[in-house]
């Protein structure tokens, strides 16, 4: 298989597999790119929670980027767990330095499925000020876009707002994630300041959703990196997470996780 857009992935280890670098490296591969690694913290976990969190020390953290940029290059940044403000600062300057000009898309991980924090606070002002300005796309759910901007989300018109808010703090599209919405549709929105896309579609009644935000950013990393524009990278990564969970494997006794091992057709950029 023809390996097409390489995609650098900062994020942390989920030791379960279903969640963080595992998950990213899975739909990146799955998707026909090339998956690369800075690891910013290792995470005990399964599908019942988050036991514990291992620091990687943030110089660290950005030597693993400056390494990977000065050999192999990327097409698309995906940044996803970086648990703390020293490494949230540590890979803006890396970035800044190795990354200018390549795409971001800045998954906002606070908060695992379990309801463990994934970063700390003084963390979140770091990620306005130094990582969402200028990211290509911010995928936050509900919980995070509120955290985000202060605003409360409860209905689709707040995930409007709520996006129209994070595009004024500098990115230049929110995919706005509506599955902690009640009812028996999840409608995720698009917004990009000159259009708002919305996919609306069925709940799947399951509880092997471990790893779906994870999931999707990267998947839309993978798409932007092989030459997708927006909406249809956003568009594949849909198809793909959806997919996804309708197969999933059914492990673990709590939140398991999706199907990464789906077969698909690699991009060809001359179709």
């Amino acid at each position: 298989m023809q390996v097409k857009g390489r995609v650098l992935i900062i994020a942390g280890s989920d030791s379960g597999g279903g969640a963080g670098i595992q998950a990213d490296i899975k739909t990146v591969s799955a998707l026909g790119g090339y998956a690369m690694t800075a690891i910013t913290a290792l995470t005990a976990q399964n599908t019942l929670g988050v036991t514990g969190i291992q620091a990687v020390p943030a110089d660290f953290v950005a030597q693993q980027i400056r390494t990977v940029m000065e050999d192999l290059g990327a097409d698309c940044i995906k940044i996803g767990m970086l648990h703390r403000a020293e490494v949230v600062l540590a890979v803006a300057d890396a970035l800044a330095e190795t990354a200018a000009g390549i795409p971001v898309v800045l998954d906002t991980v606070m908060i695992a499925k379990g309801g463990h924090a994934l970063l700390d606070d003084d963390a979140v002002d770091a990620i306005k000020t130094r990582l969402l300005p200028g990211a290509a796309l911010v995928t936050p759910n509900l919980p995070e876009a509120e955290a985000l901007t202060g605003l409360p989300v409860r209905t689709v018109e707040d995930m409007m707002d709520a996006g129209e808010d994070i595009l004024a703090l500098g990115a230049q599209a929110a995919l706005m994630k509506g599955g902690h919405l009640e009812g028996d549709r999840v409608t995720d929105l698009l917004v990009t300041g000159e259009d708002c896309v919305g996919w609306d579609h069925p709940r799947i009644d399951t509880p092997h959703t471990h790893g779906t935000g994870c999931t999707l950013a990267s998947a839309c990393a993978a798409g932007l990196a092989q030459g997708l524009d927006l909406v249809d990278a956003v568009a594949r990564a849909h198809a793909f997470v959806a997919e996804a969970i309708r197969t999933a494997p059914g492990l673990g006794q709590g939140h398991g996780p999706l199907n990464h091992g789906l077969t698909v057709t690699p991009f060809d950029p001359k179709n």
